[in-house]
């Protein structure tokens, strides 16, 4: 593994362990979770490896095959601010597990990521392997909850991105052929086994050829519309409200949205209406996966992938193209954008007979619209998996 290569090259040692977490795809439930929607997921077997080892001194030393420059700093001495580079979500990470606990011990590491950035979540992936290493190294057992909560405050509190928790639920509880549904309100949740019988499928990821950052997006912006949204239908409706980012969706009946929804500007409605109408989509999608119905699933995913077009209004025009390309494939069952869908991939549930075709197919409908991107253009067949072994 090149990560461990690139360890014994730096250090002139072995590692003294590897960890490993998965990417993670959202058939359906996208947009929804810093809501506080439902969501459905499944890890993939692809995701971030880190080779480490201990550092007596305090001192976490981190390297990246992905970046450059490498980072440095104490973990007891974390800078309170971000340094706007690769390794802020980790930072962030020190920062809140050294608020719950007594870290003494720092690290050396070296991290490796099988696929490209952008879509995949890349960002929690790489945040909760090194939570699970740092904690190791400083003998710190966290339970599934803490790793989720620790790695999503990182994010919120220390980069400043307005995510739920989908991406830090799914790479920690999801397990191989059960689908991970998730309530986002009180973080209950299903694993819903694999129905026997059910038609052959598999997850394929097409990624773009280009790599985005949350931070430098929309992202926050489209949160703060569907935010804004909520917030004057409980105004209109009579309801109590206090602080404007503790305002969500779901707070907000159906019926109150039914009723005042013409009275909100044309982009807040539109971003409600994924809201509630994704909302709907995730519990269909839950009862096609428990019957065995996988092509009724990739359905509501291609619907899902519409109304983040229209409704959240997201998508880059590669993206954009990707998705029509993909969802017109013989052997496709459906698919949508996977992340937050400015840039990045997208992903599709597919029978596995049709994967070379759909693979070639793809490929050259999408390179003639962007001949740019040959060489930078990927696709990657992929299995469901176990969350990150804690």
């Amino acid at each position: 593994m090149e990560c461990i290569e690139k360890f014994e090259s730096i250090y002139r040692k072995s590692p003294e362990d590897v960890a490993f977490c998965p990417y993670r795809v959202c058939p359906v439930g996208a947009h929804s979770d810093h809501q506080l929607g439902k969501i459905t997921g499944f890890a993939i077997d692809k995701g971030i490896h880190i080779a480490y080892g201990p550092k007596a001194n305090g001192v976490v030393e981190l390297a990246s095959l992905q970046f450059d420059k490498r980072a440095q700093w104490h973990v007891r001495d974390v800078p309170e601010v971000k340094c706007n580079d690769w390794a802020d979500y980790l930072r962030g990470a020190t920062l809140e597990l050294n608020n719950r606990y007594t870290l003494r011990t720092g690290m050396s590491g070296v991290i490796q990521g099988s696929l490209p950035i952008g879509g995949l979540s890349s960002s929690a992936a790489v945040t909760i392997v090194f939570l699970t290493a740092l904690c190791r190294v400083n003998e710190i057992r966290l339970s599934p909850a803490e790793l989720i909560d620790i790695a999503l405050h990182a994010e919120t509190d220390y980069v400043g991105v307005s995510v739920g928790k989908l991406d830090q639920s799914c790479e920690v509880y999801s397990r191989a052929h059960q689908l991970l549904y998730l309530d986002t309100k009180d973080d209950s949740y299903e694993l819903i086994p694999e129905r026997p019988g059910i038609q052959p499928w598999k997850i394929s990821i097409f990624f773009s050829g280009i790599e985005r950052n949350l931070s430098g997006s929309k992202f926050n912006m489209r949160v703060d519309e569907v935010r804004s949204a909520a917030y004057a239908l409980k105004a209109y409706a009579g309801m109590e409200y206090g602080k404007f980012k503790e305002t969500h969706c779901r707070e907000v009946p159906r019926e109150v949205y039914e009723q005042f929804k013409d009275r909100l500007p044309e982009t807040w409605r539109r971003r409600a209406e994924h809201f509630y109408s994704e909302f709907d989509r995730v519990e269909q999608a839950a009862q096609a996966w428990r019957m065995g119905d996988i092509a009724a699933l990739g359905r509501i995913s291609t619907e899902s992938g519409a109304s983040s077009i229209y409704n959240w209004e997201t998508g880059s025009p590669e993206l954009k193209a990707l998705y029509e390309i993909m969802t017109h494939q013989d052997g496709v069952y459906g698919g949508r954008f996977s992340g937050a869908g400015f840039k990045g991939c997208c992903m599709a549930l597919i029978h596995p007979d049709y994967e070379e075709t759909i693979a070639r197919n793809v490929e050259e409908a999408y390179l003639k619209v962007f001949p740019a991107l040959r060489g930078k253009y990927l696709y990657c067949g992929c299995e469901s998996s176990d969350g990150v072994a804690l």
